[in-house]
């Protein structure tokens, strides 16, 4: 004869609770990571941003920071599109002059911001 002992054991209902309870702890800690990780990106094309205007140019930057000139252009396209920078062809970066000095902060963000307001669009009446 086997006895039963609820005390001792959870029910299935008490054990799908706490395996749905672990899960979204899990789901939780890497929502939370991804955003600190969304920030720190947004820091590191700002400061990359400013390594350009500092050193003269893409290439200087790139000298310099040990980075290629393609991810020195990511970082860039990441500062003047904002997060929708992923919207702009892969192509686009690669024709601007790379001597150009690169926009200051300010600018970009306000380059951003204008982008991010569509127009309205008229209403017919």
């Amino acid at each position: 004869m086997t006895s039963q002992t609820p005390e001792k054991s959870p029910s299935r209902k008490q054990r799908l609770q706490e395996k749905q309870r672990r899960q979204l702890a899990v789901v939780d800690t890497i929502d939370k990571a991804e955003a600190k990780l969304r920030k720190a990106e947004a820091e590191l094309a700002e400061a990359v941003a400013e390594a350009v205007e500092v050193f003269g140019s893409e290439q200087g930057a790139s000298e310099e920071l040990g980075l290629s000139v393609e991810a020195i252009r990511g970082f860039l396209s990441l500062v003047e599109g904002g997060a929708g920078g992923a919207e702009e062809p892969d192509g686009a970066a690669e024709t601007a002059p790379a001597e150009s000095p690169a926009k200051t902060k300010t600018e970009a963000k306000a380059e951003a911001r204008a982008e991010a307001k569509p127009e309205p669009e008229p209403v017919a009446v």
